[in-house]
């Protein structure tokens, strides 16, 4: 994945390690570690990405728009 800001490594115990530009950022253990597994196994690279930012809480919003009515970001 060239350019990608989310990475995953899972180890043999089970954990998987979710990264964000290179640093570990969420750790996940157990059921919820097997279904990250799960959901990323048929997933594209952009739907992967999507779902690594969703666990993190690193994902847009939807208030990005709103931002740039703001009185201070007008020009």
């Amino acid at each position: 994945m060239t350019g990608a800001a989310f990475s995953f490594r899972a180890s043999k115990r089970g954990e998987v390690f979710v990264s964000h530009h290179s640093r570990v950022v969420v750790t996940l253990r157990g059921a919820v570690a097997a279904d990250f597994v799960a959901q990323i196994d048929g997933a594209s690279d952009e739907e992967r990405q999507q779902l690594m930012a969703r666990l993190t809480g690193n994902f847009k919003r939807g208030n990005e728009r709103l931002a740039g009515d703001h009185r201070r970001n007008r020009r």
